[in-house]
């Protein structure tokens, strides 16, 4: 009995879709190359400013200072909260053993509530820095006020969960 054995029948469509598959690859990356080449020279300058410190402070003081522009003269602001109910967290910014225990010490002494004590993210901070949660600003410059801390600044490096429920943090610095 004879039977007749199927051959594979050729399809050009397969070998088409792979060439334009390639094709359109080639140009996506060709593309995204450009891309990155054009708008990374545009967003260069904004990526270095987000990164300082000092601008991001000197933001969030602008920002604070038009949200009370925008309160008005006739409406009330929020009083600041008693120094027995602010909630302080001190950390260690310069690396040397005790710094936070030891400030933590001077803010309990100024009837503040000490949350904690422990490390910053980093051990390289040459000067103290109060850094506040948003709504906070005020209880954080009184706070560096009573401790003799010039630099105050919204939280910079550090996230409100961080802060283990503390209004406001000491990173104490060298």
């Amino acid at each position: 009995m004879d039977h007749t054995r199927d051959l594979p029948t050729a399809q050009p469509w397969r070998s088409a879709a792979l060439a334009a598959a390639t094709v359109a690859a080639i140009e996506l990356c060709i593309l995204l190359v450009a891309g990155a080449y054009l708008f990374g020279e545009f967003f260069a300058g904004e990526v270095e400013k987000a990164q300082d410190p000092v601008t991001v402070a000197r933001a969030a003081g602008e920002q604070e200072t038009a949200a009370g522009a925008r309160e008005g003269p006739g409406r009330a602001t929020r009083p600041l909260l008693a120094r027995r109910e602010v909630s302080v967290l001190v950390l260690n910014g310069n690396g040397v053993p005790g710094a936070a225990s030891t400030a933590a010490d001077r803010v309990h002494a100024r009837n503040y509530v000490v949350a904690g004590t422990g490390n910053a993210p980093r051990a390289d901070f040459s000067r103290s820095v109060v850094m506040y949660r948003p709504g906070f600003a005020g209880e954080a410059r009184r706070l560096a006020r009573d401790v003799g801390i010039r630099r105050v600044a919204p939280l910079d490096g550090l996230r409100a969960r961080d802060l283990q429920g503390a209004h406001v943090a000491i990173v104490v610095g060298g």
